[in-house]
């Protein structure tokens, strides 16, 4: 074990996984010689070379169909958008091709897409977005959230060698903020299995992402009013673990969803659902959603600020549910 930020343990995870399978390979603009926007394959390419770290032309379209088709022919190829937002660009290959190949020809598509995502740092509207549940709702694609360095490289590892189109949302605000203990050794954490960040019995915060430790710093003023916070951590959100959010549910039944993402349409919106559908007689109070508004990202930091959910956003979001 080590310490590690989550941006060396995206960093690390991705080596490990090129070393032990030749078929994988690293392809996006600025990743090689330059070591990537934000330094993830710093070295990479003098390491495995220039035919498995490829400087690709700025066409996002260009990367997820090439990837798609090296893919199809037995190859893992790890592509990076230098933010997740101009996936947009890549909106046909990703969607209308990748997550369609396995269904109609049964053709494994091992991609894993990178998304640097979120914003906290004055980004702007095309820098900063959290687009997540607008894949999500395609099937075909698995959808990764990791909030701690373990996850970060558990479920990179998992990612790769998943034969389905993966997009694997890192979030730039964590890459050096956060920093936490990580195995040495190779793992993989599971899709689909959430993880209880924090224990509680009076309200569950249902997150994932950054949110996470938004919703720890809330929970630490709400403990000194001895009210008990439960957070957990979905990880993934195709697919995503009913099972835990429902039984955090009945064992607090005051339910929090937040996430980062603006709010008609997020995916708080189908956990809430679900929640409503099969728990609803142990829920004591509405579910509460706390999320960005429906607008773009600012680029103004005070303007930002208003727009990301903040602790004392949820501070409050939690006081109205205790009184309930």
């Amino acid at each position: 074990m080590a310490e590690k930020t989550y941006l060396q343990a995206i960093s690390d995870g991705l080596r490990e996984e090129m070393r032990r399978d030749k078929r994988v390979f690293v392809i996006g603009e600025d990743v090689g010689v330059y070591g990537g926007a934000f330094k993830v394959t710093l070295g990479f390419q003098e390491e495995f070379g220039a035919w498995r770290v490829i400087d690709a032309p700025l066409s996002e379209t260009a990367i997820v169909g090439g990837c798609t088709g090296a893919a199809i022919m037995g190859m893992r190829p790890v592509a990076e958008m230098q933010f997740a937002d101009f996936i947009s660009c890549a909106w046909d290959q990703l969607v209308t091709v990748a997550a369609k190949q396995r269904w109609r020809a049964g053709t494994p598509v091992p991609i894993t897409v990178r998304l640097p995502s979120g914003g906290g740092f004055s980004g702007g509207p095309f820098h900063s977005q959290n687009p997540e549940s607008s894949f999500a709702h395609i099937p075909g694609l698995k959808v990764i959230c990791p909030a701690t360095p373990e996850d970060a490289k558990g479920l990179l590892a998992s990612a790769i060698q998943d034969p389905n189109p993966c997009l694997y949302f890192e979030h730039k605000h964590l890459y050096r903020r956060i920093k936490a203990e990580v195995p040495d050794e190779r793992y993989e954490t599971p899709f689909g299995k959430a993880r209880v960040h924090q224990e509680g019995s009076d309200l569950s915060v249902i997150t994932w992402g950054a949110m996470v430790y938004t919703a720890e710093e809330a929970a630490q003023q709400l403990d000194g009013d001895g009210v008990s916070i439960e957070i957990l951590d979905l990880r993934t959100l195709v697919p995503w673990d009913k099972q835990a959010v429902l039984e955090s549910v009945r064992k607090t039944s005051k339910v929090l969803v937040l996430h980062e993402d603006t709010h008609t349409g997020g995916f708080g919106g189908e956990i809430a659902a679900t929640i409503a559908e099969e728990a609803f007689e142990d829920l004591d109070a509405p579910v509460k959603r706390i999320t960005a508004p429906d607008t773009p990202v600012p680029f103004s930091p005070p303007l930002e600020k208003a727009f990301i959910p903040q602790v004392e956003d949820v501070v409050a979001g939690l006081r109205d549910l205790a009184e309930y």
